[in-house]
């Protein structure tokens, strides 16, 4: 077994940068050939919306997601750092640690989805075998699933693009085997007979599939390209990572589209149980096949998150080892699996109501990075994205309130009907006369998009300077 990873926030030394591009391909692909992509196909349908529009709104989300992650993965290789250490450069090294902080919660908040998902289909595919499926089985499950993810974890980087290797070739051979086995349950005239929905809901659906995919990912998007070499081709970065990124859900978001359109019945179970209900469709002789394909999908998915959870708690200024900061989210991502496992009445809403809510804070820093990226000509300075006094400053106000205003007005332009407690969202649809929290517009996640491009607008128009007068800086040793 490799050794744990000593790398925490540090520039990955020369002598350790390693590989080509196209490696790439095997992290992405294989933290998203989970089988909860079939489940986003019947999300889509529950927004309202016909077959081929859900098909346009899965492709172009998934797509342009996970492009954003490629782009900004570019930064990676520039600066081989992770990619909240990078953000430094645009809002400062402690005033980064706004971002940091959303960036760590979402990602413990993904762990926790992804163990939570590979133990209630765990214990389902159990139950349907006449081996449990009560409170003990759920337990003994969410034991297994949470040691491999915080395992992995701690161990870190070499173990990772390892494990993602491996997980890839066995549950794309296995997802392929489910598909086989379950094609006759697609009835096409049953597909396209629901009617189209309106354009907010197609724009709602987009939003949702967007931060289901590639937006949940774009806080960690350089925390993997960072070990290539410096003068790794950008473009190439950007390519094998929206590449292995989006190539698995593409293709799993429109088989779920057909299986969920042929059925009413499994597209409402998807709701409450969004893997085990897959399940229902297959003979027993598969279902344990099936459980290792779900689960090591599922698991791969919550290693890069626990990786990356870790490196963003360090960027808050907490001082602890790699590994430590690994195990304390891996602690907290247990904690927050018992509470969905056990407690909670209704998955669906709860995962909605945490992707939109995080989602806007997120898609408001993705813009600043992705404006700043394109304003770089030149690789960061490693020592100064350590010092507060250096070329990117301590705390550098514009970005940080750019952040914090687009969030506000991103809120103010969500709702969240299935969570009670954030019934104090979309404050601004009637105001802006988008008919209130009941209008028309309400579902249409509008607050996402608007977060994105009014900080990448808007840094772009005003931190060109800035950038320049970066990079233009002597450097302390006589050089950039």
């Amino acid at each position: 077994m490799p050794a744990v990873e000593e790398n925490g926030l540090n520039v990955i030394a020369e002598a350790e940068r390693k590989g080509r591009p196209a490696q790439l391909f095997w992290p992405w692909f294989g933290s998203n050939v989970s089988v909860l992509g079939l489940s986003y196909g019947s999300f889509a349908l529950g927004f309202g919306l016909s077959f081929r529009q859900a098909l346009l709104a899965g492709v172009v989300g998934i797509t342009v997601s996970f492009l954003l992650c490629g782009l900004i993965a570019v930064a990676g290789k520039r600066g081989s750092a992770p990619t909240m250490v990078l953000s430094r450069a645009a809002f400062g090294v402690r005033g980064n640690r706004l971002p940091s902080a959303v960036s760590w919660v979402l990602t413990v908040g993904w762990e926790t989805v992804l163990v939570t998902l590979a133990t209630l289909a765990t214990t389902t595919v159990l139950d349907r075998l006449g081996w449990g499926g009560g409170t003990g089985t759920k337990v003994a499950a969410l034991v297994v699933v949470s040691a491999l993810t915080v395992a992995a974890g701690i161990a870190g980087f070499d173990l990772i693009m390892r494990l993602q290797t491996a997980i890839t070739v066995v549950t794309a051979v296995l997802t392929l085997g489910y598909m086989a086995l379950v094609a006759d349950e697609i009835h096409w005239a049953r597909v396209t007979a629901q009617p189209d929905g309106s354009a907010q809901q197609m724009l709602g659906a987009l939003v949702f599939v967007m931060t289901g995919f590639g937006l949940g990912w774009v806080n960690a998007a350089a925390d993997y390209s960072r070990y290539l070499p410096r003068r790794t081709r950008g473009a190439s970065v950007a390519l094998w990572t929206t590449l292995g990124g989006s190539l698995a859900p593409l293709l799993l978001f429109v088989f779920g589209l057909l299986l969920a359109g042929s059925s009413p019945r499994l597209n409402e179970a998807v709701a409450a149980d969004p893997i085990g209900a897959l399940t229902t469709l297959l003979p027993l002789w598969f279902l344990l096949p099936f459980t290792l394909v779900a689960v090591l999908g599922l698991v791969g998915g919550a290693v890069l998150d626990i990786y990356s959870s870790g490196l963003a708690l360090l960027a808050t200024g907490v001082r602890v080892p790699r590994y430590a900061a690994a195990a304390i989210d891996g602690a907290l991502m247990v904690a927050g699996t018992v509470s969905l496992v056990f407690f909670a009445d209704d998955f669906l809403g709860t995962f909605m109501a945490f992707l939109t809510t995080l989602g806007v804070p997120i898609a408001a820093w993705c813009g600043v990075m992705l404006a700043d990226t394109a304003l770089r000509a030149r690789p960061f300075d490693d020592a100064d994205l350590f010092r507060t006094r250096g070329r990117y400053g301590d705390i550098r106000p514009l970005p940080v309130a750019l952040l914090a205003g687009a969030t506000a007005l991103g809120w103010g332009l969500v709702t969240n009907s299935g969570a009670a407690w954030l019934d104090w969202q979309g404050y601004l649809l009637g105001p802006l006369g988008l008919g209130g929290r009941t209008g028309t517009w309400a579902g249409a996640n509008l607050g996402l998009l608007a977060a994105l491009a009014l900080t990448f607008v808007l840094t772009l128009a005003t931190q060109r300077r800035t950038v320049q007068a970066q990079e233009s800086a002597p450097h302390p040793g006589g050089r950039l």
